[in-house]
C-alpha cells in the first residue's frame, strides 16, 4: 500500500516530521517501509504549456506544428508527432535542457526540417507507468481537463510533488490498506487522532427498498451485504485530484462512478462494487452459492466456469459478479448508465481466497477480503461512496440503506497487567504510560484494581488476547528502548545428530569429488513425480497447487536434477556434474501424512576435465560413476558391505548399464545411464544418475574410522589371470578371492578385461592384481604361493575358471 504523505496529511498533522523521519519511524514501530517515492526525481524544467493553433507538418503526415505558449515573452513551435494535440489544449512541455523519464534530455532540434523547442509529453514519457495512464490518453499526450498556469512546473498539478511511504504490509496488519487505518497507525505515533471528513448524504425521497429487492442465501459465508441506489447520474471522467489519488497507488482511472469505488477503498480498505442498476432485469440482487458448470463473463471478458464453492452475486437468475473478486462484464458501468446500485459487503475471507486462486483472480479487492477489514465500516464506506456520487457525478442517492444481512461483530475487550507487561517486555513501563499509549491508539480503557481493562476497537481484528496488547505497547514505546538482557539458566552445548552429521558429511566428500550442490523445487509435474522409483507409492498432489508444473510431491531428486540439467545446456554448458540432498516423499496410508525420506542424488554429464598439456579428456561413464560412490562409501567406513546388482528394473535407466547398490540385504540406491529413448525424449546427452536412500545407512551402525601407522615390512603383489563365462560378474569373483586368500590379502584390484573369438565364445577373461602384507613380519614366497593355489582352486570350482 503506498500512502500518500498529501493525503495522509489531511487526517493527520504530518507537516511536524519529514516524510522520510516518517517512513523510518514507521519501520520502528513495526510496519516495514519499503521506500518513499518521489514521482518527480531526477525530473526537472518541465512546464505547464498551452497549445494556441496548430498546422501540419509540411513535410510529414503524420507530424504537427504547434505554437506554444511556455510563459515566455514569445510562443515557441514544437513539432508533436501524438494523433490528439489540438489547439487550446493545456499540456505537459519539456523544455530544452530538461529531462524527463529515464534520464533522457530533450534537446533543441528540427524534425523534417522544422525548428522543435521542446517536447509535449505523455504521462508515460515523464515516469507513469503505462498500467495507469487513462485509457484516452494512453496513446498520446496528456491533456489537463482544466487550464493550468502556464509556465509553473507541472509536477505539483499531476501529484507528482507528492510522497509515497510504501508500507510493506504482512498479512496481520491488514488494517493499514486503507487511509484510515494507515492514519490511525500514523497518528499513534505522532501522539494524535486522525480526523476524517464527516459522511453526510443528501438522500431523495425514494427509499431503496423501493428500487431493489435483496436476499442472501449463504448467510454464514456472507456477513454483511449492504446496498444503495445512485439514480440520474452522469457518466465523465473523475476530477483531476482523485485521478491522482488513485494512479499515486497503481490504480487507472476508468471514470467517476467506478473511480469513486476505487477511491473509497483505498481510503477505507473496504472493497465496493457498483452495478448497472437498469441491466439488473428484475431489479433484484441474489447472493448465493454458484452451481457447478455456472458460467460468469467477467470484466476482463473471460468466461469463467464456476463451481459450488464459489460465492456468487445474481440478478435473482444469473450471476451478475463472482464475489470479493470481480464484477460480470453484463452489469458493467458504462457511458450509458444512467443508475447505479453500490455494493458494500463481508464475504468469508477463505472463500474469497479459493475463488481468486481457482480462478487466477487476484484483484485488489481479493486481497483486501482474504486479509480482513474493518467490518465496522461497511456501511459508513458506502455512504460515503453515495456521497461522492452525488456530489462528482451529480446523482440522486436513494434513502436509506438496503440490508441483505448486517452482522457486525463485538469489540473485543481485553484485560491487561502491567506488571506481567513489564515481566515481558524486562522494562519499567508505567501503568499511566501503558494507558496514554492505548489512548493514542484509539484504544478505550478503564482501570480495574490494578490491571487495565482495554477495549479494542473493530478496525483491529488482529488483535485478541493480551499478547497482542503486550506487542503493541513494545512498538508504540519503541523497540530500540527495550533493554538487551543476556538468557539466564542452564545452557545446552549444541551438537548435530546422527542424521544431521552424515548429511553434512556426504555433501562435503561429493564435493571433494568435484560435483556442485544444487536445490530443486520439491515440487514437480505428474510425469516427474513417479519417476526412478523401484515402487512408486500413489501420487501426492497439492490441493492448491501454484501451477500444473508444481503440483505434486517428488518421489525422486533426480527429476530436479534434470531439470537442473536443460536448465545449464540451455546456457551451453555441457559439463555438469551436480548432486542435491533433500526428502522425498511416499504415501504409506490415506489420510495420513507421506512419509519424508532423507535422500541423496548425483548426475553427471559431459567430460571430467578439458583438454591440457597433461591430458586428454576422460568423459563420464558408467565407473567413473561408481568410483565416485566407492570413494562415498569407503569414507563412510561401508565399502565391505556394499554389492553392486545388474538391474534392470527402473523404467528410466539403460538396462545394460544400471546396479542396484545394496547395503547388506537392503536395497541402498541405484547407479547408472539414463535410458537411450529416455535421453532422446529430453533431448538430452549421455547421462549418469544415482540416488542413495541415506535412512538405510542412518539404520546401519557405521563403524568408527581409525588411522593406522605405515606398515613396517614390506607388501607382495602377485597377478591373476582367467577365462570365465561372460555372466560371471568381477564382484563374484573378487568376494571368492577374498574368502580364499586368508588373512594377508589387502587388496585385489582388476586391471583388465578381454574378449574375443581367441578366447571362446561367451567367454571373458579377467586379470587381478593381488596385493599380500603382513602387518607384523615378512612375507615368504611359499605363503603368497600358497596362498594364490588356494584362489585358482576356489574360482575353478565355483566359476569353472581356466587360469591362463
Amino acid at each position: 500500500m503506498k500512502i500518500s504523505y498529501q493525503w495522509l496529511n489531511q487526517f493527520v498533522d504530518t507537516k511536524q516530521i519529514d516524510p522520510q523521519e516518517l517512513a523510518d519511524q514507521v519501520s520502528l514501530t513495526g510496519i516495514e517501509v519499503a521506500s518513499v517515492i518521489a514521482p518527480d526525481a531526477g525530473l526537472k524544467k518541465i512546464v505547464v504549456g498551452h497549445v494556441l493553433s496548430t498546422k501540419p507538418h509540411p513535410d510529414s503526415d503524420h507530424l504537427t506544428l504547434c505554437q506554444v505558449d511556455i510563459g515566455a515573452e514569445e510562443p515557441v513551435q514544437i513539432v508533436c508527432g501524438a494523433p490528439n494535440v489540438a489547439a487550446d489544449q493545456y499540456v505537459i512541455v519539456a523544455l530544452p535542457g530538461s529531462r524527463i523519464a529515464d534520464n533522457v534530455k530533450i534537446k533543441r532540434g528540427k524534425m523534417r526540417g522544422e525548428a522543435s523547442e521542446g517536447m509535449i509529453c505523455a504521462l508515460q514519457e515523464i515516469g507513469f507507468s503505462d498500467s495507469v495512464v487513462p485509457k484516452e490518453f494512453q496513446e498520446g499526450i496528456y491533456v489537463f481537463p482544466e487550464p493550468k498556469p502556464v509556465g509553473e512546473l507541472v509536477f505539483k498539478y499531476l501529484g507528482m510533488d507528492d510522497r509515497l511511504i510504501d508500507f510493506d504490509i504482512t498479512p496481520n496488519r491488514a488494517d493499514t490498506l486503507g487511509m484510515h487505518g494507515a492514519a490511525w497507525e500514523v497518528g499513534a505515533m505522532l501522539h494524535q487522532h486522525p480526523k476524517f471528513p464527516t459522511v453526510e448524504v443528501n438522500e431523495s425521497n425514494t427509499k431503496t427498498s423501493d428500487l431493489l429487492r435483496v436476499t442472501v442465501e449463504n448467510q454464514d459465508k456472507v456477513p454483511q451485504y449492504l446496498l444503495k441506489v445512485v439514480q440520474d447520474v452522469q457518466i465523465q471522467p473523475s476530477p483531476l485530484w482523485l485521478q491522482i489519488r488513485l494512479w499515486n497507488n497503481g490504480v487507472r482511472p476508468i471514470n467517476n462512478v467506478v473511480d469513486i469505488t476505487n477511491y473509497v477503498m483505498l481510503e477505507y480498505g473496504q472493497p465496493l462494487h457498483a452495478f448497472d442498476y437498469d441491466k439488473l432485469t428484475s431489479h433484484e440482487i441474489l447472493v448465493r452459492q454458484a452451481r457447478d458448470q455456472e458460467k460468469l463473463i467477467t470484466l476482463d471478458g473471460e468466461e469463467r466456469e464456476l463451481v459450488a464453492e464459489d460465492i456468487v452475486i445474481t440478478d435473482g437468475q444469473k450471476p451478475v459478479a463472482l464475489a470479493g473478486t470481480m464484477g460480470g462484464l453484463d452489469s458493467e458501468i458504462t457511458t450509458q448508465t444512467k443508475n447505479i446500485v453500490i455494493e458494500s459487503a463481508v464475504f468469508d475471507r477463505t472463500s474469497v481466497r479459493k475463488t481468486a486462486q481457482r480462478h487466477n483472480l487476484h484483484t485488489e479487492a481479493t486481497t483486501r477480503f482474504e486479509k480482513g477489514i474493518d467490518e465496522s465500516a461497511t456501511e459508513e464506506a458506502l455512504q460515503r461512496a453515495a456521497q461522492l456520487m452525488t456530489d462528482l457525478a451529480n446523482g440522486q442517492s436513494s434513502q436509506g440503506v438496503l440490508v441483505g444481512n448486517q452482522v457486525v461483530p463485538a469489540a473485543k475487550e481485553i484485560l491487561v497487567d502491567p506488571k506481567h507487561v513489564n515481566h515481558v517486555l524486562g522494562t519499567a513501563i508505567s501503568a499511566e504510560q501503558m494507558a496514554a499509549i492505548m489512548t493514542d491508539l484509539g484504544f478505550t480503557h478503564q482501570g480495574q484494581a490494578d490491571k487495565l481493562l482495554v477495549t479494542v476497537p473493530i478496525r483491529r481484528w488482529d488483535i485478541a488476547i493480551e499478547a497482542d496488547l503486550v506487542e503493541e505497547i513494545a512498538r508504540l514505546y519503541g523497540y530500540d528502548k527495550l533493554p538487551s538482557t543476556l538468557p539466564v539458566g542452564t545452557q545446552t552445548i549444541g551438537h548435530f545428530n546422527k542424521k544431521q552429521t552424515l548429511i553434512r558429511k556426504v555433501k562435503k566428500l561429493l564435493l571433494a569429488n568435484g560435483l556442485d550442490e544444487v536445490v530443486s523445487y520439491a515440487l514437480v509435474n505428474e510425469s516427474e513425480a513417479g519417476r526412478f522409483t523401484y515402487q512408486p507409492s500413489a501420487d501426492i498432489k497439492l490441493s492448491w497447487p501454484m501451477t500444473q508444473d508444481h503440483a505434486y510431491l517428488r518421489q525422486n531428486l533426480i527429476s530436479g536434477l534434470l531439470n537442473d540439467l536443460k536448465y545449464n545446456l540451455a546456457r551451453k554448458q555441457a559439463n555438469v556434474q551436480i548432486f542435491e540432498q533433500g526428502n522425498i516423499f511416499q504415501q504409506i496410508n490415506d489420510g495420513e501424512q507421506p512419509k519424508e525420506t532423507p535422500t541423496l542424488a548425483a548426475l553427471w554429464t559431459g567430460t571430467v576435465n578439458e583438454d591440457s598439456w597433461l591430458g586428454k579428456t576422460q568423459a563420464v561413464d558408467f565407473y567413473y560413476a561408481k568410483g565416485v560412490l566407492t570413494d562415498l562409501f569407503r569414507n563412510l567406513g561401508i565399502a565391505e558391505l556394499v554389492t553392486y546388482q545388474a538391474d534392470d528394473t527402473i523404467a528410466e535407466l539403460h538396462p545394460g548399464r544400471t546396479a542396484k547398490i545394496m547395503l547388506g540385504e537392503q536395497v541402498l540406491g541405484f547407479v547408472g545411464e539414463l535410458h537411450p529413448t529416455f535421453q532422446h525424449e529430453l533431448d538430452l546427452p549421455e547421462t549418469y544418475v544415482m540416488q542413495l536412500d541415506l535412512d538405510v545407512i542412518l539404520n546401519q551402525e557405521l563403524p568408527m574410522l581409525v588411522s593406522q601407522a605405515a606398515p613396517k615390512y614390506p607388501a607382495i603383489e602377485r597377478d591373476l589371470a582367467l577365462i570365465v563365462d561372460q555372466k560371471v560378474t568381477n564382484a563374484a569373483v573378487v568376494e571368492a578371492i577374498k574368502l580364499a586368500a586368508g588373512k594377508y590379502l589387502t587388496n585385489v584390484q582388476i586391471f583388465d578385461v578381454f574378449t574375443g573369438e581367441n578366447i571362446g565364445v561367451h567367454k571373458q577373461s579377467l586379470a587381478y592384481r593381488l596385493h599380500f602384507q603382513n602387518p607384523d613380519a615378512t612375507l615368504t614366497d611359499d605363503q603368497v604361493t600358497n596362498a594364490m593355489t588356494k584362489v585358482a582352486t576356489k574360482l575353478q570350482d565355483d566359476f569353472a575358471a581356466q587360469i591362463r
